[in-house]
């Protein structure tokens, strides 16, 4: 891969896990909290139109991270060290795992009906694909960083 093309999946990575950061921010504090109000008559539809419309969002964005993060790995920039391509796939791993282990099972309790214990138990394990995307998208960052602070060095040598 050319230069260019490695730099093209770097970006990727970063817009991506940026992108799923803010987003799983917004679903920890604001969105899941809420379902405790929806009310126990309406909640079934709420929640399966919730999974239906979220999926639209959350899926392509996971699928391009993926593929990215994969790249990563294959295909790094100067600037990202080997570790970190690792860390960052392992990061998504646990993503994953989390999502298919613990979230989506618990998305399927509510799509029965409200569930105290299983809205519990979402909000609760959802702690762990908010911190490992965050973690992504810091260390994403930082690798970011220090390529534009090592290319403006470069460039003024």
């Amino acid at each position: 891969m050319t230069d260019r093309t490695t730099a093209l999946v770097f970006l990727a990575n970063l817009a991506s896990s940026w992108f799923l950061a803010g987003l799983i921010w917004t679903i920890q504090v604001v969105h899941y909290p809420l379902f405790a109000r929806v009310g126990r008559e309406g909640f079934t539809a709420y929640e399966s139109a919730h999974t239906r419309l979220i999926t639209l969002v959350v899926g392509p964005a996971m699928l391009c991270e993926a593929a990215a993060a994969a790249l990563l790995v294959v295909h790094r920039p100067r600037f990202v060290p080997a570790w970190s391509a690792w860390t960052l796939l392992a990061l998504l791993a646990a993503v994953w795992a989390s999502t298919w282990a613990l979230q989506v099972p618990m998305h399927a309790v509510l799509g029965r009906g409200f569930d105290d214990a299983a809205h519990e138990r979402l909000v609760t394990t959802n702690w762990i694909r908010t911190l490992a995307w965050s973690a992504r998208a810091a260390i994403l960052a930082w690798l970011a960083f220090g390529a534009l602070t090592a290319a403006k060095e470069a460039a003024s040598a």
